[in-house]
Order: structure tokens, then sequence, then C-alpha cells
């Protein structure tokens, strides 16, 4: 095996040095790149035609590279250029808007998507664009292609305020949505414009199969997973069910993903032989299951793991109508270059960065644990199989999971035995049912057959969820360690084909480097430390001593704790549950911390400190900022980290 064999596994690096590059502040222009590689390739077409005898190797493959690299920066700033929407409707007095989705229940009102067409500025229209995200309490549920007026302009996303917690303005951004608002019954539907065009169509088909599956399916939490797993619906999951498949293990079967899309590939194989179709009759099938999955991954919404696997398996059956195997490594490669080149933000998406890692996982680990035990068995040999791809998978996606979620299931294998097969099952009956729904027997009885196998799965799910030691929580895992993870498995899968010698060096770099970054770690943390952390209308104090962990919360409700003070905690390894603080109040209305350096007044917000500080800092945009070093500070609107 030779990297140079995998010449798209060759680019997909530089590519996405580009797209790094792309997004940084010193980036250049959309201009100046397109001219950069438009010289780029005039060069190396030059060297490729009329001075091929004098051109070197090294030359060609320079050049050749550097477009690649620039080529990312250029889809970047494109991607920016084409997202940069106009601030008009912030200074709006009215707005007009087309409703792009159905309306999703949420507790007290219904959330929908509006695209913005034209704002009313000092008496004048003027077009604009843009997505809103907004909650309605109307009567009449709202539909794809209504024209609404609105009456007041919607707000901005507002960042974090306190530090690791989750960035929903981001997250929303990456949707081009850049604006919310509470609509309540106040706005007016003045138009509908004609639902025409792929996007209504497959949003018009999505709602329909929807309420036919929940029309069709008798059990309302079976209905629940069917709209999850069939279509990639999961908002309205009940959260004891979502609990119990991510205790399980198996939450990745609720996200429409590519093994999703690998059942219903194999559903359409699998009928192939036994049709025994002749040669250019086989080629139109192979040619209609193309289609059919492609049909499925727009329905479910195109997310990243379900457009990798449909790009796989097209290239697969391509492959097969040309009677050839294309290696699997270059496939993966190039349905992510083709991911990447449609959108270069989809490689922050957890969904994108899971989905290729499991996938190399199994194909460069399972193997060499498959190999580990060779059962004589039918039944062992398939528990073994699917036993090994669990392993290799999760072997490899641990440590990104931990990264993000800092959670473990301890029974993982468990339910990908138990819940895996049975997914199967419903896919295999979950497909014809939205396709033979419509007519009243056969969609009947399909119905209520898939709702009995979801039920089950349900309950499979439930059972591991109450078996003690479910899942390990509050783990973490920094960016060196996830390397040094999988430069060990690289090493474990290439020992057979490479030099022993040099993987064993690698080995002890990586390890040494890591025990470096774990050192200097150490060395980083401050002996005493104050987080000021912002709540909607307090604050909560957390004071560690390097030892201990201290706290006190001026009215921060549980739900405010978990979303905003805990993934702090987390990251740092803090407890969960720390010591309070002993507070003496003066006449004044001061607050007396015992045992500490500062003391706080609730009235004007102000800390005060009995010591210098050695550091000041607040947080935005991600990180900690540099604050000039005083004897007290404000802390009214912002997280603040003070360092004794």
């Amino acid at each position: 095996m030779r990297f140079a064999d995998f010449p798209f596994l060759r680019y997909l690096p530089f590519l996405l040095i580009g797209i790094f590059l792309g997004q940084s502040d010193w980036s250049p222009g959309l201009l100046v790149l397109a001219i950069i590689l438009s010289i780029s390739w005039l060069c190396y077409l030059i060297l490729a035609s009329n001075l091929g005898e004098y051109a070197s190797f090294f030359q060609m493959s320079s050049i050749a590279y550097l477009s690649l690299i620039v080529f990312g920066a250029l889809l970047v700033q494109n991607q920016k250029r084409q997202t940069d929407v106009s601030t008009d409707i912030l200074q709006a007095e009215s707005y007009l808007a087309e409703v792009t989705a159905y309306d999703l229940q949420k507790p007290n009102s219904f959330e929908n998507l509006l695209e913005l067409k034209s704002v009313l500025i000092e008496g004048e229209w003027n077009d604009t664009q843009g997505k809103v995200l907004v909650y309605h309490q109307s009567d009449k549920n709202l539909e794809p292609g209504q024209i609404l007026l609105v009456n007041k302009k919607p707000e901005e996303i507002a960042s974090p305020l306190n530090p690791h917690e989750f960035d929903y303005r981001q997250y929303l951004s990456r949707q081009g949505i850049q604006y919310r608002q509470f609509l309540g019954k106040d706005f007016q539907l003045v138009d509908s414009v004609p639902s025409t065009g792929l996007n209504y169509f497959l949003v018009h088909l999505r709602h329909r199969i929807g309420e036919m599956l929940q029309s069709k399916i008798p059990d309302e939490n079976s209905a629940q997973i069917a709209l999850a797993l069939l279509l990639g619906q999961k908002k309205e999951l009940d959260p004891t069910i979502r609990e119990a498949y991510t205790q399980a293990g198996v939450m990745h079967i609720l996200a429409v993903s590519g093994l999703h899309v690998g059942i219903i590939y194999a559903l359409f194989i699998l009928v192939l032989k036994p049709l025994k179709l002749k040669k250019e009759k086989a080629r139109l099938y192979l040619i209609t299951v193309i289609l059919v999955i492609w049909l499925y991954a727009f329905l479910t919404g195109l997310s990243p793991s379900v457009v990798r696997a449909a790009t796989m398996f097209s290239l697969l059956t391509l492959g097969q109508m040309r009677e050839r195997r294309p290696s699997i490594y270059n496939i993966l490669t190039f349905s992510a270059i083709l991911m990447i080149t449609t959108n270069p933000d989809v490689i922050y998406e957890v969904g994108f960065q899971l989905s290729y890692l499991a996938v190399l996982g199994i194909v460069m680990i399972q193997p060499l644990i498959l190999n580990l035990w060779l059962p004589r068995h039918k039944i062992l040999e398939y528990i073994w199989q699917l036993t090994s791809v669990s392993l290799a998978a999760q072997l490899v996606t641990f440590p990104l999971s931990l990264y993000y979620f800092h959670v473990f299931p301890t029974y993982f294998l468990l339910g990908n035995l138990l819940i895996l097969p049975l997914a199967f099952l419903i896919m295999q009956v979950g497909v014809p049912l939205m396709i033979f729904g419509w007519i009243p027997v056969v969609g009947d009885v399909l119905g209520w057959v898939l709702s009995w196998l979801i039920w089950v799965q349900n309950w499979i799910a439930e059972t591991i969820r109450l078996i003690p030691g479910g899942k390990l929580d509050r783990l973490t895992m920094d960016f060196s360690g996830m390397v040094l993870v999988w430069g060990m498995l690289l090493i474990i899968a290439g020992w057979e084909f490479g030099s022993k010698r040099k993987l064993t060096w690698l080995a002890m770099i990586l390890m040494f480097l890591w025990a470096g970054f774990q050192l200097n770690a150490e060395f980083q943390i401050p002996s005493k430390e104050l987080i000021v952390y912002q709540g909607k209308k307090s604050q909560l104090f957390d004071f560690s001593n390097s030892v201990k962990l201290y706290s006190w919360n001026q009215g921060l409700e549980p739900g405010e704790i978990s979303y905003s003070v805990d993934p702090n905690r987390v990251q740092k390894q803090w407890s969960q549950i720390p010591i309070s603080l002993v507070v003496f109040q003066h006449d004044s209305g001061q607050l007396e911390f015992i045992g500490t350096d500062f003391t706080f007044h609730p009235i004007s917000k102000k800390l005060h400190f009995s010591s210098t500080p050695k550091a000041v800092h607040f947080w935005y945009g991600g990180r900690w900022i540099d604050l000039p070093v005083t004897d007290s500070i404000a802390v009214d609107s912002l997280a603040y980290r003070i360092l004794f």
C-alpha cells in the first residue's frame, strides 16, 4: 500500500490548509485569490504542455498543491461574500419575509424560519436577504411559501457570555441564520408564492410523509422514533427516550446517517442478484438505485454523514457498473473534498467529523480486531463481526466524543449488538411504509409492524439505561490527547506494512509531546482563580484555590447552571457540586467572602480586591481577553476571570 496510490488523500490536506487560511484575518481578498489561482493554473498548463521536457515533477506538484491551497481560501472568501447580510433589518420599521418551513411545536409557541425579502426604512422599501428564526402563537399554522408582514425588527443572536458555553450564535450562523424574533400574533399574512421548485417539493414531501407515518403508527413514542430514524426529524424526541439511546451508545441510529443509507443500498442491491437482469437492464437498475439514494439524502436534509454515504455508495455502484472496485480511501476523501467544496464550514460540523472518523476506523481498525478471533459457528461469527465494527468505530470516535460531549456510554457494545440488527429490520419495514403507506390496508399493517418493532427497540434502550453505571460523564480530552490516540491507532494499523523501528520512534515522539503538553498545562494552573459567570438576572462566583472549588450563587436556576456554568467546570475538571463560600454581609451591604481576596457589592455589582490580582480577563469571542489590573471592577454584563 503506497500513499501515492491515493491521489485524493494527498489533495485533501492542502485543501484544508487553504480553508484555514481563508478563515484567518490575514487572508487575501476574493479578487487577489482569484488572480493568484489563475496565474498558478496558467503556469501549470505551460509547464505541462509547452515546456514539459524542461519541467521537473517537483515544480509541477508544487504548483498543483499551491493551487489547492489558494482554491480552499477562495472557497471561504466566496462563501463569506455570499452570506454577508445587510444590517438594514436592524433599522427597519417593518419587513416582508417568506415562510420556508412547516411549524415545529415548542412548549408555548411554534418555531419557524423566515427568508427576508424586503425592509421598510424611512418610508422606502428596499430588497434585502437573510434568515430569521421566529416563534409565533398564531391560531393557524404557517406553511412554506406564505409571505408575512412584520411590523417590528428582529434581534441579533447574542454571543455566549460565559466560558465554554455552547455558541448558539455560531451554530445558527453556519446554517445562514443571523436573527431571531418572538412574534406572538403580531404579524400579517399578506400573500403566498407558488410552491414550485425542488426545495418546496422536498419540504412538502417530507411533511406529508411525516404526517402519514404519525397517522399509521399507533404508538406515539414509536412514531417519534420513526420520524427521527427515517426522516431525521428528531427535534420532537422525548428527553427520556433521547437519554436512553444515548446511554445505550446508539444515539447515532436516530440521526439519519450513513448507516441508514447503507441499509437502503443493501435493500436494493440484495434484490439485484435474484432478478438475474441482463447487463443493460442491470445498469439501468443500478442508476435507479443511485437516484433513490440521492432522493433519500435530499429528503432527509442532506446531513454530512448522509451526503458522505450517498457519494460513496454512488461511486461504488458506478464502479460496479464498470466492473471495477475503486479504493475506499479514494472514495472517502473524494466525497469529503466534494462536500468541503460545496460548503467549507462543513469541516466544523460534529456530524461530518464523527462520520468520517467512524468509517476510517471501520476500514483501518476493524480487520485487525476481526483477525483476533476466528469463530467456528456462523452465529458467533456474525456477532463477532458486528462487535468488531462497533469496537473499531468507537475506538476512533471516542476522543472526539469526549472532546465535545464529555460522556462515554459504558454499554455501547451491548446496545449495538441488540439494537443495530433491530434498526436494520425497522428500516426494511419503514422504507416500504414511506412508499406504500397511502394504500389503506398495506399502510395500516406496515404501520402496526413498525410500531411494534420500535416499541421493542425502545424497551431494550430503556432497559440498558436502567443498568447501573450506564455512562461515564464529565470526562475531558484536549487536542494533544486526541492526536496521541489517533496517532497510536495509525501506528497499530500500519504496523504490518511499515518500518517497525520508525513506527516505534513515532510512538515515542507522540508520547513525549503529549507529556510535554500535559506538563505545561499543569504549570499554567493558577494557585487562586475567580470566575464570575453571568446569568439572565444575576451572577455566580466560582473560586478555586487549586485544591478545592468554592462557589456562591446569587440566583441562577439549575437549568442556567447546567447550560452556562457547568461547561467551564467540566473543562477545568472542577467538581459539579462545589463547597459554598462563607459570606459575611456588612451594614453597607458589602459581601465579604471568608478565606478569599475579594468582596462584592450586590447593588453596584462591583468586585473589590484586598490584594492586587496578577491578571484580569473577560470572555469575548470564545477566548479570554486581558484587562488592565485594578483594585476593583464592575461585573454587570460579561464573564470575568481574575487570577491571584
